[in-house]
């Protein structure tokens, strides 16, 4: 390992470390007058990791064993796709569990999408996530053997920062409340499903890829949690 992927490797940690801190340190403040909410963070937290690496193994695990470093990438590898499947799991059985009916995807919505960027600045420099070799002009990404390829982490970046902004004058216009994190995992599921055949990621014989049925069932779970929150009987929002 070269002391460049050192340095990378260490700056991707380090910025994932930072979004979970100041997620904590959000839900801190949150959870000041109701303790129970720091209990539904945690498991939201635990399901991201379980979710994150269990959908990537399933996905890449297979190819990843053939290679002489296979170790490293599965511990190494992770999706954003299964944390947000995962989390979202994490966080229902949580509240069930503590009979906690307020809603909080609101909440999730306002830091979800600031910790993925994050991520993906993570991803940007350690290398990771690479969009697949073309010309993309002036939008070229030149990974770190000089290939130019689609600039797919960017424009991760960019999407989470428009949801991160959007949520914002959702909440400060009262639009949809209650809904936000539902139409993060719907946008997000379409966003990944579109963006995917520009990405390096293993496809089959079709040329789909395993995140593009994953994203598609993010989707599909955000729109039924979207239905049967707007069926529900009004109540307070957390």
């Amino acid at each position: 390992m070269t002391d460049n992927s050192i340095s990378s490797n260490t700056v991707y940690g380090g910025l994932l470390i930072l979004a979970i801190v100041l997620s904590a340190l959000f839900w801190m403040r949150q959870a000041r007058h109701e303790p129970r909410l720091m209990g539904v963070f945690i498991a939201a937290l635990a399901g991201a990791f379980l979710g994150a690496k269990a959908l990537y193994i399933l996905i890449e695990g297979r190819g990843d064993w053939s290679e002489p470093d296979r170790w490293a990438r599965l511990a190494s590898g992770k999706t954003v796709i299964g944390a947000l499947l995962g989390g979202f799991i994490g966080v229902e059985c949580a509240k069930r569990a503590m009979s906690y009916t307020r809603v909080t995807g609101d909440l999730f919505a306002s830091v979800v999408p600031a910790s993925v960027a994050l991520g993906r600045i993570g991803c940007w420099r350690a290398g990771c996530c690479l969009g697949r070799v073309c010309d993309a002009g002036p939008w070229a990404l030149v990974d770190q053997q000089g290939t130019p390829r689609w600039p797919a982490v960017p424009m991760e970046f960019v999407f989470n920062l428009l949801a991160l902004a959007a949520f914002w004058l959702m909440r400060r216009r009262q639009l949809l409340t209650g809904q936000h994190f539902h139409l993060y995992l719907i946008a997000y599921g379409c966003f990944r499903i579109a963006h995917e055949p520009l990405r390096a990621t293993p496809k089959w014989e079709s040329g789909l890829s395993g995140y593009q049925f994953a994203a598609a069932l993010l989707v599909l779970v955000g729109t039924l949690a979207f239905w049967k929150r707007a069926h529900e009987t009004p109540r307070a929002h957390a």
